[in-house]
C-alpha cells in the first residue's frame, strides 16, 4: 500500500483587536522602562509595572501570530496550530472515512448542509480573498471545518475519497 503525504503551512490573519493591544502593551513597556530609568532610585517598585506589560507583550504576541500547519497521510488530515513559530499544539486529527464532506466554502455541493446545526471551527487564513480558496469540511455530522489547504493537498485527498471530495 503507498502512503501518499501532503504537507501545507498556512498563516493566519491577525485580528485588530490582537494588534491593537500587541502595539499597546509595547509602548507601555517602553514608557514604564524610562519612567524606572528615571525614577527608579525614589519608587523602586515601579520595576513591577515593565514587567507586567512586557509580559503581557509576550503572550498576547504568542495567541496572535497563528499558523495552521495541516498534514495528509494515509487518509488522516492532521491540524497543528503554531503559535509565534515556537509553540506547536494538535488541533485534532480526522479520519477521511468519517469525514461526510469537503468542499469550497460557495460552492453548491454544500447546500445540503447550509441549515444543520454544527459547531463550527475556523483554522484557516480567516479572511476571504478573491478567489475564495477557503474550504468547509463536516466531519461526523456535528461538527463544520473551515480550511485552507493547498491545491496539491486536496488533488491527493480527493484521489482517495473522490465521492466526499469536490474542487469545483
Amino acid at each position: 500500500m503507498s502512503d501518499t503525504y501532503v504537507e501545507c503551512l498556512v498563516k493566519a490573519k491577525p485580528s485588530v483587536i490582537g494588534k491593537f493591544f500587541k502595539i499597546l502593551l509595547i509602548v507601555l513597556t517602553v514608557i514604564f522602562v524610562l519612567a524606572f530609568i528615571v525614577v527608579g532610585t525614589l519608587i523602586p517598585y515601579i520595576i513591577v509595572l515593565p514587567v507586567i506589560t512586557g509580559a503581557g507583550a509576550y503572550f498576547v504576541n504568542l495567541y496572535t501570530d497563528l499558523e495552521y500547519e495541516y498534514l495528509y497521510l494515509d487518509k488522516e488530515l492532521v491540524i497543528d496550530k503554531v503559535m509565534a513559530k515556537s509553540k506547536r499544539k494538535r488541533i485534532g486529527t480526522f479520519s477521511l472515512d468519517r469525514m461526510e464532506i469537503l468542499a469550497p466554502i460557495k460552492s453548491y455541493h454544500l447546500d445540503n448542509f447550509k441549515n444543520r446545526d454544527a459547531k463550527q471551527s475556523d483554522y484557516s487564513i480567516g479572511e476571504e480573498l478573491q478567489p475564495d480558496l477557503r474550504y468547509v469540511m463536516y466531519y461526523e455530522g456535528g461538527r463544520k471545518i473551515i480550511l485552507s489547504p493547498s491545491a496539491e493537498m486536496i488533488k491527493v485527498m480527493r484521489n482517495t475519497s473522490p465521492r466526499k471530495i469536490y474542487a469545483d
